[in-house]
């Protein structure tokens, strides 16, 4: 009998790369407001470079690129850079379609909710607050409590044992089939694959669900604990 469910959190829960991509636009185009010589494709190409390299979560993006564009920090530019960047990310931080209700109904089912998320402590926590979500979440593990990254069973590990439930009691629903979809069912958890937020153009994932919306989440519960 399923008794929880577990999020992946950015590509699963929202649309992370759609904020990352606008708030470093509006970041570029205000650090060349404030006086940056790069035109905005070559900067854009230079962050997401910085990007490839450190990992989407790195913090010191604009640091690293302003030291690699002037050999030192420009705080004027970076600072403009940052507020815009901020202003953006949180206009683009929303919830896939959905989301919201079938989150409450999930609740309302009697099920606990958790998040296995690679990004830090702070990050996973702001988005889910940005997004109102802090407070449906009885588990909430990241980076930094694992300090291993999916497809690790660390991370899903614990967040078993902060669940106090076995791994054929819980679903893990994510948009990373090498990682999330893998590691999951390492541990032997029953695993569903949100496409929707693919962004690899994964062909097979290897997951035991494949679904187009998160609500359709109601119904493999429902069938998988036999409620009719």
């Amino acid at each position: 009998m399923i008794k929880a469910i577990i999020f992946d959190l950015d590509n699963t829960l929202m649309d992370f790369m759609l904020m990352k991509s606008r708030a470093v636009e509006a970041a570029v185009y205000a650090m060349i407001d404030a006086g940056m010589d790069m035109k905005f494709g070559e900067a854009i190409q230079k962050i997401n470079s910085i990007y490839d390299r450190e990992g989407i979560e790195y913090q010191q993006i604009f640091d690293e690129f302003l030291h690699d564009l002037y050999g030192g920090v420009n705080y004027k530019i970076m600072s403009a850079g940052i507020v815009a960047y901020r202003t953006a990310r949180e206009a683009a931080l929303k919830p896939y379609p959905n989301v919201f209700p079938t989150l409450i109904e999930l609740v309302k089912m009697g099920l606990k909710l958790a998040v296995v998320s690679d990004a830090p402590s702070k990050e996973a926590w702001l988005r889910l607050s940005y997004l109102n979500f802090h407070h449906l979440f009885d588990v909430v593990i990241t980076y930094d409590e694992a300090r291993e990254k999916k497809p690790s069973p660390v991370p899903f590990n614990l967040a078993l044992e902060k669940l106090e439930l076995k791994p054929e009691e819980c679903l893990m629903i994510g948009d990373w089939a090498e990682r999330d979809m893998m590691g999951a069912k390492a541990v032997g958890m029953k695993t569903v694959f949100a496409r929707y937020g693919d962004t690899f153009n994964t062909r097979h994932p290897g997951s035991d669900y494949d679904i187009n919306s998160i609500s359709e989440l109601i119904d493999i519960v429902k069938k998988e604990n036999k409620i009719l």
